[in-house]
């Protein structure tokens, strides 16, 4: 249990600030990213996770995924461990981004299946063995097959299970049964991560260590206390918690992420809607929903 002992709890899969578009490109930015990142640590969360899905990997050039990570680590000064997404669809390009995250300063490596290729299982144990032989840092393995056409199925992950460096797994399958499974076979070897925010507090409840959350950009605070109440072992907490943010979560996920997160953010005063193609930002009519629902949760 000790491998993972540090990364457990509320982690933001951090959006990625724009500054609005110019000469046909919206730029990085990084004043916005550096105060996101102090917020986030003053509202309580465990961790930041930086430039995965949410913080717009797939559209981010190597030059600019990197210094988004460099960037988040100084902005984090050690208060909480920065976890740096660094997949890719080749093995190649996962190991250019796991060499520059841990030159970056980065605490650990989040790493998706390779997306597009549909590798098998034995591909896939291949790929992530060839990962973590190449880094002493922690990798947590990032299971999405609704992006990537890939699925990374729990017998792999108990083979992977066996190296060291690998200390956890995302499951953003959505399927409850398939996190019990997880949590079943590799629980007592690896941290299993809810990577959906609505299956967060039932996994908690059987045996989950903690969530990669996009809610929690929006609402730091209250998600962090769910997992908080949960680990005190007050659940009436923690379920009310859950249930509070329900619908909140289903309308940053009612158009593509993280458009709907952005809008929500730039109804907090804490960056632009701004998104990179083929990605658009959100239509009017839902930010006008997340302007309601925010002002009834009190975050407005």
């Amino acid at each position: 249990m000790a491998k993972h002992a540090t990364i457990e709890g509320c982690l933001t899969a951090l959006v990625t600030p724009f500054r609005p578009f110019r000469d046909g490109k919206a730029d990085v930015d990084f004043e916005a990213l550096a105060k996101l990142v102090d917020w986030q640590i003053e509202q309580g969360v465990d961790g930041i996770v930086s430039v995965g899905t949410t913080g717009e990997s797939a559209t981010l050039d190597v030059e600019d995924h990197v210094a988004v990570i460099a960037a988040t680590v100084k902005a984090a000064r050690g208060r909480v461990p920065v976890i740096a997404g660094a997949g890719g669809n080749s093995t190649s390009e996962a190991l250019e981004l796991t060499r520059a995250s841990e030159a970056a300063g980065a605490d650990a490596l989040l790493h998706v299946t390779p997306y597009y290729n549909r590798p098998s299982q034995e591909g896939l144990f291949r790929h992530f063995e060839a990962v973590a032989r190449a880094t002493k840092l922690p990798i947590i393995l990032y299971n999405v097959p609704s992006r990537t056409a890939c699925d990374l199925l729990t017998e792999t992950v108990a083979r992977l299970a066996a190296i060291d460096n690998v200390v956890g797994v995302k499951d953003a399958t959505g399927n409850l049964a398939r996190g019990g499974e997880l949590i079943a076979r590799v629980g007592e070897r690896m941290v299993v991560l809810s990577g959906d925010d609505a299956t967060a507090f039932p996994l908690y409840a059987i045996g989950a260590r903690g969530v990669i959350s996009v809610v929690s950009n929006v609402a730091p605070r209250a998600m962090s206390d769910m997992w908080d109440a949960v680990k005190a072992g007050d659940w009436a907490r923690g379920r009310q918690r859950h249930y509070e943010l329900r619908v909140l979560n289903q309308m940053l996920f009612a158009e593509p992420s993280p458009a709907p997160t952005k809008a929500a953010l730039a109804l907090l005063g804490r960056c632009s809607v701004d998104v990179r193609l083929p990605l658009v930002p959100a239509t009017q009519g839902l930010v006008d929903q997340l302007r309601t629902e925010m002002r009834a949760q009190g975050l407005l």
